[in-house]
């Protein structure tokens, strides 16, 4: 397929057209200013808390948290938005490009459920397409997502943990030159030569999606970020709201990208993948089909869904499942430390060999 794209991309002619005549909300901090007392911003001059600052508004993009992520990501600080995870990514992306009761998204299922739903709570439509068997893209969906503004691409894919090849992503990229392609690289840490974050510069229609809430263990304190065009990012910055990040948000998530933050990160992920190669091997040995592991999960589809939940919960264990058809056999185990997966393993090691004649062999859809 050729590189060469049929025209230039310019994100504006799929923005919503009242966003490029709309002046941004000025906050104070957005304004600035220099000066011992401030005034400007109706804030408490008290700080109450054992926290410093948080008695004032934070920085809309904080210039430490953006050039801390711009030197993890090698990605150029003017490209990098910071958000409540990447969820409020995604929302600000179909806020921005989509007009409700007109416009739609595409994504290919089973996969994460927020983009559909985000989709619909702002009244904008949802082609959901299908991933292959081997959970691929399928050979002919440029064809199928119609004028969809955005399609999204989960990858490492949730729940089902399969990647698609880097290349065959550069290629839905080349095939939808007139929409913007998101890559949610939610989980690349696990498995980072699948990321594209090196080809934003040759894609402008190209946004990848990241968070700390996975390999960076910071779930709760939301915080994720978009790499995309300088147009791109223009256009959000017109939506976003005017501190997306709390300042101890921001405190913390730097701290996580300081290189003794990236150290223990990486050591992290790599115990984990270890825990989740004994899981996904005890899992296998009971009789379940096991899809190859490539975030912080894996997938696992049995004979008797029902009988390995109730494994599970008899024992206290809280794991995911299913309503997708697709997915109705699954349940998908979230790699935890040594101590936890030992007890795991061990639930589907007792009575082995009647387990195994009791659940059989299930080939995967």
């Amino acid at each position: 397929m050729s590189q060469t794209q049929v025209a230039p991309f310019d994100p504006n002619t799929l923005a919503r057209p009242e966003l490029l005549t709309l002046t941004p909300y000025q906050s104070a901090r957005r304004i600035g200013g220099r000066g011992d007392i401030w005034i400007n911003a109706n804030e408490s001059p008290f700080n109450n808390s054992p926290l410093d600052k948080v008695n004032r508004y934070p920085e809309c993009q904080p210039p430490e948290l953006i050039n801390a992520y711009s030197r993890y990501s090698s990605v150029k600080a003017s490209n990098i938005i910071a958000s409540r995870g990447a969820d409020e990514a995604i929302e600000l992306l179909i806020r921005t490009f989509c007009i409700p009761g007109v416009d739609t998204i595409a994504c290919f299922g089973p996969t994460y459920g927020m983009y559909s739903i985000s989709a619909a709570t702002f009244n904008v439509g949802v082609n959901a397409l299908s991933l292959t068997d081997d959970y691929q893209l399928p050979q002919d969906w440029p064809a199928q997502i119609g004028n969809a503004k955005i399609v999204f691409i989960c990858n490492p894919n949730n729940p089902t943990g399969t990647v698609i090849a880097k290349d065959k992503i550069e290629q839905a990229i080349q095939a939808a030159p007139n929409s913007i392609v998101v890559v949610d690289e939610a989980y690349i840490e696990f498995c980072p030569d699948y990321s594209v974050a090196d080809l934003l510069g040759k894609y402008p229609n190209l946004v990848v999606l990241r968070t700390l809430s996975k390999a960076f263990a910071l779930a709760g304190a939301r915080c994720g970020f978009m790499l995309a065009s300088d147009d791109i990012i223009d256009l959000v910055m017109r939506v976003i709201a005017p501190y997306p990040v709390p300042l101890p948000v921001s405190d913390l998530a730097i701290k996580a990208l300081s290189p003794a933050g990236i150290d223990t990160m990486q050591a992290q992920v790599a115990s984990l993948v270890d825990q989740g190669k004994r899981l996904s091997n005890a899992l296998t040995a009971y009789g379940a089909k096991v899809l190859p592991a490539n975030g912080n999960y894996v997938l696992a589809k049995f004979a008797d869904v029902s009988a390995a939940a109730k494994r599970l919960s008899d024992s206290g264990v809280v794991a995911r499942a299913y309503k997708d058809p697709r997915l109705a056999d699954a349940i998908r185990f979230s790699f935890t430390n040594e101590q936890q997966t030992n007890l795991i393993i061990s639930l589907f090691t007792k009575n082995l060999s009647e387990s195994v004649a009791e659940v059989g062999q299930k080939s995967l859809r």
